[in-house]
């Protein structure tokens, strides 16, 4: 267990415990390693409700509504996609937080436009009543990290959870 993630992890729990969020995820480049790192923590289930490993296209419009013409016109890696994923956590969870990612760790896949390394992160918070989704704020990045796949993998998951604790 890498103990850096782990307190991140136990940061992330002590401030969904508190503020009385529960958290969903949505992760492509990442396969669930922000669901493994949050549920490493004893007692998630309280505040954990579920995480989505959407690694294609057809994933993430299946599971989760991302529009194949937003897929289309933007990539999967993109601000509309993480967007699209992290609000489509909330429509179909009972989570309150989400969190979404997709990148392109390597080694190949890249471009220039998007090189290995671009990871697109996407937060929501919604304004939940009875299961009912009122309102939704989200805030969106994009980081480029270095490093080979493992690395940028790790950055990401990293970044995610500390992007969590700034959107609560």
């Amino acid at each position: 267990m890498d103990t850096e993630l782990y307190q991140l992890a136990e940061q992330v729990a002590a401030k969904m415990i508190e503020t009385g969020h529960s958290l969903g995820t949505a992760e492509s480049c990442t396969g669930g390693w922000v669901a493994k790192c949050l549920t490493d923590v004893a007692g998630s289930s309280q505040w954990f409700d579920r995480g989505y490993v959407v690694y294609n296209g057809l994933a993430k419009q299946q599971m989760l509504g991302v529009p194949a013409t937003v897929i289309e016109q933007n990539g999967e890696v993109s601000e509309a996609v993480v967007r699209s994923l992290a609000e489509g956590v909330l429509a179909n969870s009972n989570a309150s937080v989400s969190l979404s990612i997709s990148g392109i760790a390597g080694p190949g896949g890249g471009s220039k436009d998007k090189p290995v390394g671009t990871v697109w992160f996407a937060w929501s918070l919604a304004d939940k009543v009875a299961g009912v989704v009122r309102g939704v704020q989200t805030t969106t990045e994009v980081q480029r990290f270095s490093g080979d796949r493992e690395a940028v993998r790790k950055q990401a998951v990293m970044h995610a959870l500390k992007g969590g604790l700034d959107v609560l």
